[in-house]
């Protein structure tokens, strides 16, 4: 123990990795081999790491260590590492020991290295890619591979078997974990939680966990606080309070903290075992009293919290600087072995004092003791199938979703809730596959009008009851509706039900869909590598469902309206992003029934939950979303000739503004030809070289012809029109309307017409923009914008839309 260490007062030794190893559980349950091969196999980790950050020859030291040796750039973080290999080696003893289905999820970032370490030596990487075999040869490519050009990056990447959590974005590891466990009655979920991550809103959040994990249908998570004490340069937060304010912490979100705190290998491995023994026999013990008897009371889960050094193993001073338990430690600890003799001769005395000729034998193969240490087949973390969920997905149980069509006579002439059928196939969904599917909201699905799924399954609530909630509160100990005001956990939850293996749907509002931007962004480049690794079996789609959309957002103001995401969901991967704005009723439920029967796709399906017109019976809407643009015959009138101008939409009030423009323009103008086309599928509008739902050229040129007048009608921002479409022929002749940052407690129709997409604007964009219109449009347009100021007088002295506005229909 150094000087300063030993000189600090009481409170800080108790915050401090160094001195005596303490631990709540006392029990030393290892013999003396058994401590001994543990401690061999967390070395061999720790060279492992080491080798991966450094090594571009010489894997096992064979001959002295030469700058030629050592890779040209360095890159990767020791810092995690070797807490996360102490706790995988300890959780394998477990694994072995009462034979546990249990996956492993590295929430710190830039853990890989303490997780690609014992992948390697239980073999499953071997497996996976053969070249990196478990000899010197497949040792040294797989040094070489790590963080280089052509191999994998330091985070939990796809390429990491065993991995369906990269970590790299922090603040999501309990969420997927949770994910993870549900309707996985024998799975143990172990998520290690850095100590900088726990700092993240999303991490904090997801504390609360514990209150949707029913123990008598679900799997568990074992949650792992690994409190290293820094981040890049600075103390982390809940390594700094005091052992009580974070005990408290913990107890307080509910759960039952062990600690396991200390730096000398052999005592904190007699105190890692213990602890982890006993907190997976308490998982038992609870899950065994729920499935026994009945007991549907929430218990209070094990987590373990790890206080170890930052860095451990590395020389605690190098170069007159603290190295290990300090931020120095994050990244690459020597960062000058190449150029600088001292440090590497620091760093080859650091490697060799791990002992790596043990490791392997005298024909170069991976010593016996690791292959007996592990767990075999798929009970290896590494190789659980849980972690590749689509190897044991199964196809949902879906009904004919025509069932749910609504009916009318003419389209333009009723009006229905867009959403409120949908609710009625989730609901049918989820009687269908009570064991994997669920839907996530963040406590908007009656808002969202998806009530219906409750009639087969309540929201899940494990809380205390109340006797008012009987009365309509939807709440039960065994709901499959995962309700939390936070989008970050349901949207995690959801990630990790997919990735698993499982189906679900997620609902938000469309403001505040933002939140899960990143997230998005995250899994969306997740399923975007895994589409060029053959061993990674496809998983279901994330569906998405973006409603109390911007036009409808006239109560609430200004704030709630944002169609942003959408530009978000464009800048990704062609191959994995999909974004349907369906109009109505009857292709809201085509787009539904084909993204739940997809795989490996973002599904971002936008539509609003209010009173609109219906247009498409349902075998129209079926060709329709099929087509996913198209031309609507009973709205155009150029069928024998070309059209003056082209009429365009997408979005369900955009649609119904552009054709309640279209009807302006054919009363005014008798003679005028309007061709009328509907977008549902956004990506149509990208060249088919862009993406694979593009139309060709041609196509594109025989919709929206090559030298007529466009006008637009779009539900988000203007822009991503123009972006999507700014290759083809007719692009300088579109005219895009869309939000442009303009709205308050409006009417909607005065919130369409302060954004240029109501049926006035619309119009007077179709004279500007018809040159015979523009010599004899005059009057009309005069009509036009009168009436438009009408409306506008007329909802700030009552409130509300005119009653001939607000209840239009169409007229043909």
């Amino acid at each position: 123990m150094s000087t300063l260490i030993s000189n600090a007062p009481d409170e800080i030794l108790s915050l401090s990795p160094y001195g005596e190893t303490r631990s709540t559980i006392g029990e030393k349950p290892l013999s003396t081999e058994e401590l001994r091969r543990t401690d061999t196999y967390w070395r061999a980790c720790n060279y492992l790491s080491l080798g991966m950050i450094y090594l571009l020859e010489n894997p096992l030291l064979a001959e002295p260590l030469l700058p030629e040796h050592i890779k040209s750039r360095l890159l990767g973080h020791w810092g995690s590492s070797p807490g996360l290999s102490f706790i995988y080696v300890h959780l394998n003893r477990l694994i072995k020991k009462y034979d546990l289905d249990m996956i492993f999820l590295a929430g710190p970032g830039h853990g890989a290295p303490g997780v690609l370490g014992p992948a390697y030596l239980e073999g499953t990487y071997s497996e996976v890619y053969s070249e990196k075999s478990r000899d010197v040869e497949g040792l040294r490519q797989f040094f070489r591979e790590f963080s280089f050009p052509g191999g994998i990056g330091s985070h939990c990447t796809p390429e990491a078997p065993g991995s369906i959590h990269e970590g790299g974005e922090l603040g999501y590891v309990l969420s997927h974990a949770c994910g993870a466990a549900f309707d996985n009655p024998e799975l143990i979920v172990a998520a290690v939680v850095g100590d900088g991550e726990s700092e993240t809103g999303p991490l904090a959040t997801s504390w609360h966990i514990n209150k949707f994990l029913n123990p008598a249908r679900d799997g568990a998570v074992l949650p792992i606080l690994h409190l290293n004490g820094y981040k890049i340069n600075n103390p982390t937060l809940l390594a700094r309070i005091s052992h009580e304010e974070l005990e408290n912490l913990l107890r307080g979100y509910g759960w039952t903290p062990y600690f396991v705190e200390g730096s000398e290998p052999n005592s904190m491995h007699q105190a890692m075992a213990a602890t982890v023994e006993h907190c997976v026999l308490n998982i038992r013990e609870h899950q065994e009293a729920a499935r026994a008897r009945g007991r549907d009371d929430r218990p209070r889960w094990p987590m373990i919290v790890l206080r170890s050094p930052k860095g451990w193993t590395a020389p605690r001073e190098v170069e007159g600087h603290w190295l290990e338990g300090f931020w120095r430690a994050h990244q690459v600890p020597l960062p000058d072995v190449k150029k600088d003799p001292e440090q590497r001769r620091v760093l080859e005395a650091w490697m060799r004092s791990l002992k790596p000729a043990e490791f392997f034998d005298g024909s170069g193969q991976l010593a016996a003791a690791f292959r007996d240490l592990a767990p075999e087949g798929n009970r290896r973390m590494s190789a659980n199938p849980h972690a590749n969920g689509g190897r044991i997905k199964k196809a949902l149980r879906l009904p004919d979703f025509r069932e749910y069509r609504f009916k009318f006579e003419k389209p333009g002439q009723a009006q229905a809730e867009n959403t409120r059928p949908l609710g009625a196939l989730l609901r049918d969904v989820m009687k269908l596959n009570m064991n994997k599917f669920r839907v996530f909201g963040p406590d908007e699905n009656t808002s969202n009008k998806l009530d219906a799924i409750y009639a087969v399954s309540k929201k899940f609530w494990i809380e205390q009851f109340f006797p008012e909630d009987l009365d309509g509160g939807e709440l039960a100990p065994d709901g499959r509706v995962m309700e939390m005001l936070s989008e970050h956990t349901m949207e995690g939850m959801l990630e990790g039900y997919l990735l698993t293996g499982r189906h679900g749907f997620l609902s938000s509002y469309e403001s505040f869909v933002h939140v899960i931007d990143s997230m998005f962004n995250q899994h969306a480049k997740w399923l975007e590598i895994c589409n060029h690794l053959s061993w990674r079996a496809a998983i279901a789609s994330l569906n998405l469902l973006i409603t109390s959309t911007v036009w409808r957002q006239d109560h609430n103001g200004f704030t709630h309206q944002d169609p942003g995401f959408l530009d978000v969901v464009a800048n990704k991967s062609a191959s994995v992003t999909r974004i349907y704005l369906p109009p109505d009723v009857n292709s809201l439920l085509s787009v539904a029934d084909h993204c739940l029967r997809s795989q490996n796709y973002v599904n971002v399906i936008v539509c609003d939950k209010q009173m609109h017109l219906q247009y498409l019976n349902i075998d129209d809407a079926i060709t329709h979303c099929t087509k996913g643009i198209g031309i609507w015959d009973w709205a155009s009138n150029d069928e024998a000739g070309e059209p003056d101008v082209v009429m365009a939409s997408a979005g369900d009030v955009p649609t119904q503004e552009a054709l309640a423009a279209t009807a302006l323009l054919r009363k005014e103008f008798s003679d005028i030809k309007i061709r009328f086309i509907n977008v549902v599928d956004l990506f149509k509008l990208q060249p088919s070289t862009e993406h694979p739902h593009g139309l060709s050229d041609r196509d594109f040129d025989s919709l929206f012809t090559v030298d007529k007048p466009v006008i637009f009608n779009f539900h988000g921002y203007p822009y991503l029109i123009h972006r999507l479409a700014y290759r083809r022929k007719n692009h300088d002749n579109i005219h895009v309307r869309g939000y442009k940052e303009k709205g308050n407690i409006n009417t909607p129709l005065e919130l369409a017409i302060n954004n240029n997409i109501d049926r006035f604007s619309l119009a007077m964009d179709a004279i500007d923009r018809v040159p015979r219109l523009q010599r004899i449009g005059g009057h009309a347009k005069e009509r036009f914008l009168n009436q438009q100021i009408e409306c506008r007088n007329y909802s700030h002295q009552y409130g509300v839309d005119q009653p001939e506005a607000a209840g239009w229909t169409w007229p043909y």
